[in-house]
């Protein structure tokens, strides 16, 4: 599985911005899209998540829950990120990525279960 993000860029406090995740390959078998982020010289944190088959369960974090929508696209295999009421902190670099299992809430936001990356789309939230 190839995943492709898009959609970053600069925008002011309080903006939206929605990002996309594009997957690819001849094997698509995944269970659940995450997305995550990586802030200078912090740790990468999951955001939110949505199981691929289960559309209405989705994941946030307790950080952005409210403020983002993770959705899928009306193109198979094509994934949103809705972002509202954009704060200087969600500033980032952006990436989704593919377990190839169905994750649960107490899963969802680990890096170890996802198996698949793609490169980041940087964020910046900034006046």
């Amino acid at each position: 599985v190839q995943l492709q993000a898009s959609g970053g860029g600069l925008v002011q406090p309080g903006g939206s911005l929605r990002l996309a995740c594009s997957a690819s390959g001849s094997n698509l078998d995944y269970g659940t899209i995450g997305w995550f982020r990586q802030a200078p010289g912090k740790e990468r944190e999951g955001v939110s998540a949505i199981r691929r088959h289960y559309t209405s369960y989705t994941y946030y974090s307790s950080s952005v829950r409210g403020r983002f929508t993770v959705s899928r696209g009306n193109a198979e295999n094509t994934w949103f990120l809705q972002m509202s009421n954009l704060k200087p902190e969600d500033t980032a670099v952006y990436y989704c990525a593919a377990s190839r299992y169905t994750l649960i809430a107490s899963a969802w936001s680990q890096r170890s279960q996802y198996d698949y990356w793609g490169k980041g789309t940087l964020v910046t939230v900034s006046s």
